[in-house]
């Protein structure tokens, strides 16, 4: 099995995704090949893991997945590679609430993976020691291999915190602050990596220089050495006999790459296509993820595209949307730079914010059987609102998160669904909506 490990922090904002992302770009440069995971429901870290390493990057997520299915995508996605690193989310030990549950130590113990901890220890020296020993010992089922010491002043500010050490846990890396390694951010994240002329080259020359990554590797391969991993069963990806078109470009750029594996495992061939640009393929459904639609509305409102989908959806193919998916297939989106119409195939406007309006877990179930009869478990993350009519039909009931309005969630008109909860296919039964596509297409 691929020896791996799991990069995680004290908290936020301390270095974890450069670390990550430096790491790969490194072994990459060494000629290893490098599988990049990130833990919980985040599109932008893959997607730079995936320019990296050259392989997609897969989400592990306890709480939408489940347990059993975070390690079966771990090891089906590490085969192949030489090395496998999970990049943490916030502090180590922050999951769902006050629990574990989705948080980056309770993916490392599910994986039973060494984890090497980044701490910024800009204004501190001995206080790191305590900071260290408290994470050691918060959790003893979570083995922490190692400490990465970010945002280190000096040589002598090295020293000062290396003496307040006890040495039980060795230091891999010593990071010198440097800004020109940094990843710009926005209101929903990192800058998307095309958006970024990163030096992945330089970022990998920077961490190789002041990290310990062959003592790395060594620890990952002693502890993967007494582990058992189950081996997954195979998935038999049967003869494409429909078609699917995936809107994707800076408007709808937020996809799993496991929805893409579970298209395909469905039975669906996948067309890529760009509604900005006027592209709409002649496919048995459509999926609009999430994305940026507000940096090109007035393109997207006056693409040739736009106004043909009503048509097709009053014709009953298929269509499924969701955040900035929802927003498109409403009537209007409203922006700073004004109104602008949409499709008009679900009755409702909507409009951005400056506003967050919605994050965290949700949870869903189905107002009706012909949406599944099991709960559905997704991530909302949107600074729009969403408007619906008064007669306007619902799939689905929250039972935890916002959902449009009324604690409802999942607009649908014709064989259209859309609504603000982002899914995963660990609960979101992407077969069905599959299904719908071929009757469709068989009429």
């Amino acid at each position: 099995m691929t020896k791996g490990f799991l990069i995680a922090a004290t908290n936020s904002g301390v270095g974890k995704t450069t670390t990550s992302m430096g790491l790969m770009a490194a072994l990459r440069k060494r000629g290893k090949t490098v599988q990049g995971f990130k833990t919980g429901p985040d599109y932008i870290d893959p997607a730079y893991h995936a320019v990296i390493s050259g392989r997609p990057s897969y989400n592990l997520d306890t709480y939408m997945m489940g347990t059993d299915a975070v390690v079966d995508q771990y090891v089906r996605a590490s085969k192949g590679s030489d090395v496998s690193i999970v990049e943490g989310v916030m502090g180590l030990f922050d999951g769902m609430d006050s629990t574990e549950i989705a948080g980056a130590a309770h993916v490392a113990k599910t994986l039973d993976v060494p984890v090497f901890l980044v701490i910024n220890v800009h204004g501190m020296s001995r206080s790191a020691a305590a900071i260290l020993k408290g994470y050691a010992e918060f959790d003893p089922d979570v083995h922490i291999a190692g400490v990465i010491l970010n945002k280190v002043g000096s040589p002598r500010h090295l020293e000062l915190v290396k003496g307040a050490l006890d040495g039980k846990i060795p230091i891999v890396g010593a990071l010198p602050r440097n800004p020109d390694i940094a990843v710009p951010e926005r209101y929903m994240g990192l800058h998307l990596p095309e958006e970024k002329d990163l030096d992945y080259s330089q970022l990998a020359a920077f961490i190789e220089e002041n990290m310990d990554i062959d003592l790395m590797l060594q620890i990952a391969a002693d502890y993967e050495k007494e582990r058992e991993r189950p081996e997954p069963a195979e998935i038999q990806t049967p003869a494409a006999d429909i078609k699917i078109g995936i809107a994707r470009e800076p408007s709808f750029c937020f996809h799993y790459p496991a929805m893409f594996d579970a298209f395909r495992q469905a039975g669906a061939e996948l067309e890529f296509f760009s509604p900005t640009a006027g592209e709409l393929p002649d496919v048995d459904g459509y999926y609009f993820a999430s994305g940026y639609p507000e940096f090109h509305i007035k393109e997207l409102s006056e693409s040739p595209a736009t106004k043909k989908l009503k048509d097709l959806a009053a014709d009953g193919v298929p269509m499924f949307g969701e955040g900035a998916g929802l927003s498109y297939l409403c009537e209007s989106y409203e922006t700073e730079d004004g109104k602008f119409k949409m499709t008009g195939i679900l009755p409702a406007e909507s409009k951005i914010t400056k506003k967050l309006q919605g994050l965290g877990y949700a949870e869903a179930k189905q107002i009706s059987s012909e949406f599944g009869t099991e709960n559905i478990r997704a991530h909302e993350f949107h600074y729009s609102l969403t408007e619906p009519a008064k007669d306007s039909k619902f799939a689905y009931e929250m039972l935890r998160g916002k959902g449009i309005a009324d604690k409802k969630d999942g607009l649908h008109e014709y064989n259209v669904l859309a609504g603000y909860m982002q899914m995963h296919p660990g609960s979101f039964p992407i077969a069905d909506f599959v299904e719908k596509c071929r009757v469709n297409k068989r009429k």
